[in-house]
């Protein structure tokens, strides 16, 4: 929601102090990249990079909008390449230690791109993939209403505010969140988008602006222009000021970037090229030394012009804004307008022109404003204004249960344990508040049916229902729901997660977050996954059906390679159960990790909806204990099966095709080859484990202690006997346990894509079928 009357009539400081201010940033933008650059280069040879010119765009909209719009509780994210403008502003607000300055992207400063989890001064968003820092405020907005509707309003101010380049409008994940129903209404939301019509390697082509503001107003946006300054404003009040305007609005991005470099009568022959005589006649008497300043004064560059945008869109509540901001890159320096500006670095000579021109010198350069000073004191009143209450809402102590009951005998599925474990979940009073859910419309088919018809919808008002009584499914949206619904896009899941997953830092209210997606599209909506690990957000999410266990859906929708990625991915632990009590084992688990909002780390489960027989796991329960088996559970893997002898071969697997590996393991057994069955619930587990325990022993200089779990599933006396190891997934997944147990190992796996088919059929092909693994061991036991 906007500040009220007060906060603006205190956000409203002169033009002149700002302009002094604005001048100040640009200047420290533009050191702090040159810095870097020339004063600290690096002894291997390589460029430190970053960008003056695309910091200079937006120094204008910034300042306005940290020294004469911002209240607490708003949070921003800035585009990538503006972080020293970013840095700049902390550091006259007093966010930002001095000594920074001169560490722009080296090991322990600066970061090249804002990161929340990375950089010293405070950051709300992070950005660097262009695109999804941009979306995540929409998605944070959602966040804040959902927080607002279960806890109560936020702090003060609660909007939502996204700098981006227009070049990130290329980027499709934009446009999905753009025509999401559930952003439409989220009044809060501001965009500023940094129109100086380059990217990275050239001038946009063509008058591409018209169109994009189309598309943001029929997607139900609201559209502020602010294009140009008070100067041609005036100028169009003249007669023939008309001719003028359309002249300008009508001319090519590449046409009216290319005045930039120009001046006097070489600039007005280029600008008058194919003008209406009126335009010419309008500009007569501008002489050829002011004509610059008029031609190329626009609205992105006038601070009073972008502080009446910024009015304008929060006089609008009732949907998003975006303000399209006209832009130089590389405003107030000799490279502006420069096609090839976007990584060029100013020269020596043209760093000491700048500084003598802003009345700087070398020994008061990296000054802050006096303090007695109309500069300084607003620079103190603005920090102030924008400090959060440290007494902010205080976050229960939840205690999350070890386990809700879901177990059992017959024949279960791990999604149908999933939607069980969940619907539980809705029992236990003081962590049910905390839990909400989301999916990309596939909630009812990744088993949320029973949570939903428990919980409801949330909609940011009451919605009527249409269904009539006894329907399987009751959908009713309401403010006090807990699932969210969002379109069929895995690119909006992901960002919403990671919003919600960051709830506590971001609305001091923490939510536990679950999500489902079907796990073929997990790689679909893999940048906003990374995007959220990246900035530290902590949810759960389950990645159902996988595999070509699917079977009759057909090869698009089999997965392989997911496996590996939940591997892979800092800040996400995987595991991939194969019975209904290690679901909720698992599931128990990864919630309570995301209380630990230091340490804990969000949750991946590769599930399957092919049901197997239980009875396995319970006798391994019998035999093991439950305390035993839990804990080995929760460290990623048991022993599931144990040899009738001394063990000959031992078959490790995850997940649905446990039934194919017990039948090869009597098979093999009746061979006379005794063999263990081990059932690895977290291949990330065991081998973070490992690699632990191994880094640690690099560093030390000494063996490793072999305490790791994997270990202790495979002590050192039976580590002559060959490993198989079995996976509905790239066998590269599980191909390292040979490397961390000095064993010989034989992989089995997908490596082709799948296709329709009964799961034998698919098992067959694949090489997962019980004869297929039985070969394998014969074959590995001859090695």
């Amino acid at each position: 929601m906007p500040p009220d009357a007060e906060t603006l009539d205190q956000a409203s400081p002169p033009t002149t102090t700002l302009d002094a201010i604005q001048q100040r940033v640009l200047w420290l933008a533009v050191r702090i990249v040159d810095l870097a650059n020339r004063e600290r280069a690096g002894a291997d040879g390589l460029k430190v990079g970053g960008h003056q010119a695309s910091s200079t765009s937006v120094v204008s909209i910034m300042t306005s909008l940290w020294f004469g719009h911002l209240a607490a509780g708003d949070r921003v994210s800035v585009k990538p390449h503006a972080s020293p403008t970013f840095h700049a502003i902390q550091y006259l607000l007093g966010n930002l230690d001095r000594e920074y300055l001169s560490r722009l992207r080296e090991h322990g400063g600066l970061q090249a791109y804002p990161s929340r989890t990375k950089d010293p001064d405070p950051v709300d968003y992070s950005t660097g993939s262009v695109g999804l820092g941009a979306v995540a405020p929409l998605f944070g907005a959602l966040m804040g209403r959902y927080v607002g509707a279960h806890f109560g309003e936020r702090t003060a101010g609660g909007r939502f505010v996204s700098i981006l380049g227009d070049a990130e409008l290329d980027e499709g994940n934009v446009w999905e969140a753009l025509v999401e129903p559930g952003t439409q209404s989220l009044g809060e939301v501001l965009w500023i988008v940094d129109l100086n019509r380059q990217s990275l390697d050239r001038v946009v082509p063509g008058v591409k602006a018209a169109s994009l503001m189309r598309l943001f107003a029929e997607s139900g946006w609201h559209v502020v222009q602010a294009k140009y300054g008070r100067r041609l404003q005036a100028a169009f009040a003249r007669e023939g000021g008309e001719a003028l305007r359309h002249h300008i609005d009508a001319m090519p991005n590449e046409q009216y970037q290319s005045l930039f470099a120009r001046s006097g009568e070489e600039l007005r022959a280029r600008f008058l090229a194919g003008a209406d005589p009126a335009v010419e006649r309008l500009i007569d008497d501008v002489p050829d030394d002011e004509l610059g300043a008029l031609v190329l004064n626009l609205g992105g560059h006038d601070l009073d012009v972008l502080r009446e945008a910024y009015a304008d869109a929060d006089a609008v509540t009732d949907r998003p804004s975006v303000v399209f901001a006209y832009t130089i890159k590389g405003w107030g320096l000799p490279i502006a307008g420069d096609p090839l500006n976007h990584s060029q670095l100013l020269t020596g000579a043209q760093i000491d022109a700048l500084r003598a021109d802003l009345g700087l010198t070398p020994d008061t350069e990296l000054d802050r404003f006096p303090g007695d000073s109309s500069e300084g004191r607003l620079c103190a009143e603005v920090a102030a204004r924008l400090v959060e209450p440290a007494d902010g809402p205080a976050t229960p102590a939840l205690t999350v249960p070890a386990a809700v009951g879901v177990g059992g005998s017959g024949a279960l599925s791990t999604q149908e344990a999933f939607g069980r474990v969940v619907l539980r979940l809705s029992r236990h009073e003081g962590l049910r508040e905390r839990v909400v859910t989301t999916s990309p419309d596939v909630a009812t088919s990744t088993n949320l049916g029973g949570w939903i018809n428990k919980v409801g919808v949330f909609a940011t008002e009451e919605r009527p229902e249409y269904h009539e009584e006894g329907h399987l499914l009751r959908w009713h949206e309401s403010p006090e729901g807990q699932h969210i619904e969002l379109g069929i896009s895995e690119m909006n899941v992901f960002m919403l997660l990671g919003q919600l997953g960051l709830s506590a830092e971001l609305a001091d209210e923490l939510l536990l977050p679950i999500g489902t997606v079907y796990d073929p599209f997990v790689a679909r909506g893999l940048d906003a996954l990374i995007y959220g690990l990246y900035s530290g957000a902590r949810f759960v999410f389950a990645g159902t059906p996988s595999g070509i266990t699917l079977a009759p859906e057909g090869g698009a929708h089999q997965s392989t390679v997911t496996a590996s990625l939940g591997m892979e991915l800092p800040g996400l632990v995987f595991c991939e159960p194969a019975y209904a009590e290690a679901v909720d084992w698992l599931l128990c688990d990864g919630l309570a990790d995301l209380t630990d909002r230091e340490h804990g780390r969000s949750r991946y489960l590769r599930l399957s909806t092919r049901a197997i027989d239980q009875g396995p796991f319970a006798a391994a329960k019998e035999r093991l204990g439950e305390e035993r088996l839990r804990a080995d559970v929760l460290a990623g893997g048991y022993r599931l099966i144990e040899p009738s002898g001394p063990p000959a071969l031992h078959l490790m697997a995850s997940g649905a095709v446990l039934p194919e590996v017990l039948e090869a393991a009597a098979v093999l057994e009746h061979e006379g080859a005794p063999t263990v069955v081990h059932d690895l619930t977290s291949a990330d587990r065991l081998h973070a484990g490992w690699r632990a325990e191994l880094a640690e022993a690099v560093h030390r200089v000494r063996r490793p202690a072999e305490t790791h779990q994997l270990g202790r599933l495979v002590p050192p006396a039976e580590r002559g006997a060959p490993i198989v190891t079995v996976h509905d997934a790239s066998p590269h997944a599980l191909s390292w346990v040979g490397s961390a147990l000095g064993c010989r190992v034989l992989p089995l796996g997908v490596e082709a894509f799948g296709q329709s088919g009964t799961i034998d059929d698919l098992y067959r092909e694949h090489g997962l079928s019980r004869d297929a693994i039985v070969h394998a061991g014969l074959l590995a036991l001859e090695g």
